[in-house]
């Protein structure tokens, strides 16, 4: 049986399994970072080969070429920029004999073709054309050594993929094109681009498949190869993923993604549409092999996936995933998060090192306090895109509004949403009175339900205060503020209620020590409005450390009441009265649990391991 054309075969109904990385694969067989990988080709072709053979052995029905780097600037970072075709014709040489050896008839063999490495003008200095006779010589020297189809990955320009297609079309008509772009985590390409505006270029441009790989994990991809399918349904797609989003452990990236997750996601973009899958950074031949059964089980049913809507709207395809608080305040799920106050140095490690044991401990998320007891700290900002980047913890960012006029509260909560921080939590905040500078400046021009407002109401559809367009809506998820042991808990439900009317999400309590005043809240409030007490409530957990912090906090600070016998307790304990405040805070969360959605735990002193100790209590009687 003659085997089917790549256009062919893509027109049928069973995927094309692709191959995963050869990067990945490289580094862990001890290539440094700083080798040229395309060279290996011809100086270490043995290792290559091996690459390519253990990816056809698990299963892989498109074998990518060694070439993704294998152009002009890219391969004069080595002092080989004039072996571009060698090192190209040598990389399909090496992956043709391979596939041959291994007796395989339903095999295609992709000359991958990356980023030249360079930006384009306007933001970088090389002509369009000059990008298009780079790519025209890497792809023409692949191409007449004989590859079925090319592969451009990795792509975060759209107008240099456009540029590489145009000259595969000038040098290469014959040989089909796949196009795929990354995307950042908020699902733009780093020069902005919308899925949907990158699919309608591509298919337009005569790209004949086009999709989506590498930036973040398998869920990132599918909702970006839903957007393209989306904007233009005709279109052929594919996707190949990342095993995970990646994770610096020590000096290495490390992607969490297991097999099996993978095989469930084949599955899924099978489900979607895509008629070529394969994996990207990380993705290992087990993966590969996991994505074959799953694709070869014809007892696992596709799982269900949206219906898909023609939308010409250009700002509605805007893709987001839920945060995890979101999502698991959505569900009904238990929340566990952490206070951590920025250091007050450049210097992060120690607050990084703190929330990684937060992390391991089974946080959810971690609050980031914006100077807390107005004293002068790093940027929250900073210290959110530090823990999420880094770590991949996802945060709460506080946002006070004291001491912002309304423009520039406004442009900072842009800046929070070009750096990935979805999660807000809004208050009055400190007066700098009783902090580092007490004559700075304390004005506001808008309270804390005001600002829910202006986010939920106004720049979640799109727009600012004053009616004008910010290009598309932002997607944060708010909460506010709440004391239920107010002494005028008549005026506290008042102001809670502004909060919920201008579409507050959640609230993060004041630490309760005595459980019966979360019912008496609740009793009052539905006497008060009506009806029940809904709204998700993240209790706030501060463990007692000695007997002189705890009558610190009943007697100095608002809305904080500890019951006698507590103090006592703290008392009696003496030198151990920090771990008897662990089990009484551990108490605590345990009785409060069913009667809220969420811990808020503040750690006294800084003393993370003493939070890590309340968080275990979970572990053993797990939440709802």
């Amino acid at each position: 049986m003659v085997k089917p054309t790549f256009k062919e075969r893509i027109q049928l109904d069973r995927p094309i399994l692709g191959d995963g990385a050869m990067g990945t694969a490289l580094h862990r067989a001890g290539v440094p970072t700083n080798t040229c990988f395309d060279e290996l080709n011809r100086t270490n072709p043995q290792i290559v080969a091996q690459i390519h053979r253990e990816y056809l052995e698990a299963g892989a029905e498109l074998i990518e070429t060694n070439t993704f780097g294998a152009n002009r600037y890219k391969l004069a970072k080595h002092g080989l920029e004039d072996q571009v075709t060698a090192i190209n014709t040598a990389g399909v040489d090496l992956a043709r004999r391979v596939i041959q050896a291994s007796f395989r008839e339903d095999v295609y063999l992709a000359g991958s073709i990356g980023p030249l490495g360079v930006r384009l003008k306007p933001f970088g200095r090389v002509k369009s054309e000059d990008a298009r006779a780079a790519f025209a010589e890497q792809i023409q020297a692949l191409a007449e050594a004989g590859v079925d189809v090319l592969l451009m990955e990795t792509f975060s320009d759209r107008l240099e993929l456009l540029e590489a297609l145009a000259a595969a079309q000038e040098v290469a008509p014959g040989v089909p094109v796949i196009c795929q772009m990354t995307f950042a985590q908020d699902n733009r390409t780093l020069l902005g681009d919308l899925p949907a505006t990158v699919a309608r270029d591509l298919y337009h441009a005569g790209a004949d498949v086009i999709g989506v790989n590498c930036g973040g994990g398998p869920e990132q991809v599918s909702q970006i190869l839903h957007a393209m399918r989306q904007a233009v349904p005709e279109a052929s797609c594919s996707v190949f993923a990342n095993a995970g989003f990646p994770m610096q452990v020590g000096e290495r990236m490390m992607y969490p993604a297991t097999e099996a997750y993978l095989g469930d996601y084949a599955l899924n973009f099978k489900a979607q549409g895509a008629c070529v899958i394969g994996g990207c950074c990380g993705t290992t031949p087990a993966h590969i092999a996991a994505m074959r059964q799953a694709l070869d089980d014809a007892t696992r049913p596709l799982p269900q996936v949206d219906v898909l809507e023609t939308n010409g709207d250009e700002h509605s395809d805007v893709v987001e995933r839920p945060t995890e608080l979101a999502r698991k305040l959505a569900v009904g799920r238990f929340v566990v998060s952490v206070e951590i106050a920025p250091p007050r140095s450049f210097v992060p490690q120690k607050m990084l090192a703190a929330a990684q044991l937060l992390q391991e401990s089974g946080a959810d998320m971690v609050n980031v306090a914006d100077s807390p007891t107005a004293r002068m700290r790093m940027s929250p900002w900073a210290v959110c895109h530090f823990l999420q980047s880094r770590l991949g913890i996802e945060t709460v960012l506080h946002f006070p509004t004291r001491g912002r006029n309304l423009l520039r509260v406004q442009g900072d909560l842009l800046a929070a949403h070009a750096l990935g921080l979805r999660n807000l939590f809004v208050a009055m905040g400190d007066p700098t009175k009783i902090g580092d500078y007490p004559e700075a400046m304390d004005n506001y021009d808008v309270t804390p339900s005001g600002l829910i407002g202006i986010i939920k109401q106004r720049m979640n559809n799109g727009v600012d205060q004053a009616g004008n367009s910010i290009g598309q809506p932002t997607t944060f998820t708010v909460g506010g503020a709440l004391n239920m042991n107010a002494p005028d808990l008549d005026r506290e439900i008042t102001v809670l209620r502004k909060k919920i009317d201008a579409g507050a999400d959640f609230v993060i309590g004041q630490p309760v020590y005595d459980p019966p005043v979360v019912e008496r809240f609740r009793q009052r409030y539905e006497e008060i409005e009506g009806q029940p007490f809904t709204l998700p409530v993240l209790m706030g957990v501060l463990p007692l450390y000695s007997l002189r912090h705890a009558q610190f906090l009943n007697n100095e600070i608002p809305g904080i009441a500890i019951p006698d016998p507590l103090l006592k307790r703290i008392e009696d304990a003496g030198d151990n009265a920090p771990q008897e405040g662990i089990k009484i805070a551990q108490e605590l969360l345990l009785s409060m649990r069913d009667l809220v959605q969420g811990a808020y735990i503040i750690p006294a002193f800084n003393r993370f391991e003493l939070a890590a100790e309340v968080i275990d209590v979970l572990k053993i009687a797990p939440a709802r």
